[in-house]
């Protein structure tokens, strides 16, 4: 029983510390400070306890910690949904919306590093009670690093080439490299673009990855983006003055018509190419066609 009290110390330690290194507060603001930081926080310490008994109840054939497990995962996603409605709400207040598409990523995120907290729990609980305290540090160091990788995903400049593109009017209409974006009525919208817009050209470098662009989610995700980092140059009634992404229909090309408050086109640009790629946004019709022509 010492034993396996201090194997579960260490997974619990371990598992809070993936937690910890998992955590950010980024440009999305969430989770905020610091009351989100505790909430989550809390949910990991739970999350290794859970994973870092398992192991103990498992070995003595106690079968009950597998309907604590199953218990876990459906409170965590209740904490998914949880997450989905509050970002859902607070989504209703932003000048450049995220976007359901990129609430449910973050929502699903959330609820994914949970689990990695337990996985780090439980290897490290496993090595301590099969082998020695030394290995189950290493163990839990090498957890953690895998948890890194596993939280990591592609971000637009992987499967897109950005290019700067020439913001142009003809008569009211908006152009974007070529790529027509809206109608601008006013005269004093059209100088207030003319002085604050910024076009952006993004060319799919696959038919894959023209998909991904495609999809209205990922598209809000950009613009989401771009609008947190470097701001915009907008205020609430001004249909005007909204950022948009269209497609070119010919070759699939989206332009991105902007309107940062801050215009460095230098960091706009950095900005746009780290923005991640959705899951729901990912199709691989390459592939789909390839698995077909093999059944055939």
């Amino acid at each position: 029983m010492a034993n396996y009290t201090v194997a579960v110390t260490i997974g619990i330690v371990f598992g809070t510390l993936a937690r910890l290194y998992m955590m950010r507060t980024d440009y999305r603001q969430y989770p905020s400070y610091p009351h989100g930081r505790i909430i989550h926080f809390a949910l990991g310490v739970i999350a290794a306890s859970l994973g870092s008994v398992a192991i103990p109840a498992l070995l003595q054939s106690n079968w009950t910690a597998v309907t604590f497990l199953s218990l876990a995962a459906q409170q965590f996603r209740d904490v998914r949904n949880m997450e989905r409605n509050m970002l859902q709400q607070l989504d209703t207040m932003e000048l450049v919306p995220r976007g359901v598409t990129y609430i449910e990523g973050i929502a699903q995120v959330f609820e994914g590093r949970n689990y990695l907290v337990m996985l780090t729990s439980i290897v490290s609980t496993f090595a301590a009670i099969k082998l020695s305290v030394i290995w189950a540090v290493a163990a839990g160091i090498l957890t953690i690093l895998i948890d890194k990788w596993l939280m990591s995903g592609k971000v637009l400049s992987d499967i897109a080439t950005i290019e700067e593109g020439e913001l142009t009017f003809n008569g009211p209409n908006l152009y974007v490299g070529g790529i027509h974006i809206m109608n601008i009525g006013l005269q004093a919208d059209r100088e207030t673009i003319q002085k604050h817009g910024v076009g952006l050209v993004v060319i799919p470098k696959s038919p894959s990855s023209l998909v991904t662009i495609a999809n209205l989610g990922q598209r809000q995700a950009i613009l989401h983006d771009v609008s947190t980092i470097v701001g915009v140059y907008r205020d609430t009634g001004e249909p005007g003055l909204v950022p948009m992404a269209k497609r070119d229909l010919e070759n699939g090309r989206l332009g991105l018509f902007l309107l940062p408050q801050e215009n460095n086109s230098g960091r706009i640009m950095q900005t746009v190419k780290r923005v991640p790629v959705l899951d729901s946004a990912v199709r691989m019709p390459r592939e789909i066609a390839g698995n077909s022509k093999q059944k055939g």
